[in-house]
């Protein structure tokens, strides 16, 4: 089999994989509400002041579980529902595809806060946003004792990344499409 050939072949077994996967484990407006409450409460426990930002923030599109899964070739999806002021506006997920070296499965919480209201009109009015392209998003890091940048929070649009154990270092979002679905 040619090189070309393997490489079809395995993006079509990755498609395959996350199309099932997508499709039966689609999240019902409910679902997906409890578990942005859980990201977000896990979000405000972890990162000080981060309720504060989030009440600051024109709004809040939170990701609860982005799965990103590879061997050579990788690929991420998540759903989330995008918050202004504790009130969902709306479903969305997340796409993105990787090249490089990986290897296995990995599960994260994003969360993107439209600091002003101008950041969330650009994000409302594409279909299909894409980090990087229309929109840049600023990732946080946390500073001595637990604080947060505030250099990085005077962005228009700025982004945490957390697992399990908390906020995450050294991830991108760059080159994620997220687009608005129907729940």
């Amino acid at each position: 089999m040619s090189p070309k050939a393997t490489i079809l072949n395995v993006l079509l077994a990755i498609a395959l994989l996350f199309g099932a996967a997508r499709g039966a484990n689609a999240a019902s407006a409910y679902e997906i509400d409890a578990d942005v409450d859980n990201a977000l409460g896990h979000f405000y426990r972890t990162v000080g002041g981060a309720r504060e930002l989030v009440r600051d923030a024109a709004a809040v599109l939170v990701f609860p579980s982005v799965v990103k899964a590879g061997m050579g070739i990788g690929g991420e999806y998540g759903e989330g529902a995008l918050r202004r002021r504790g009130h969902t506006e709306g479903y969305y997920n997340t796409v993105s595809a990787s090249f490089g070296f990986q290897l296995g499965v990995q599960a994260r919480t994003v969360i993107i806060l439209f600091m002003t209201e101008e950041a969330l009109g650009s994000f409302r009015r594409k279909h299909g946003w894409k980090v990087g392209v229309d929109g840049s998003v600023a990732l946080v890091t946390v500073g001595v004792g637990g604080s947060v940048d505030t250099n990085q929070i005077k962005k228009p649009v700025i982004g945490f990344i957390l697992d399990q154990k908390g906020l995450m270092y050294n991830l991108t979002l760059e080159g994620s499409k997220i687009t608005r679905i129907d729940r």
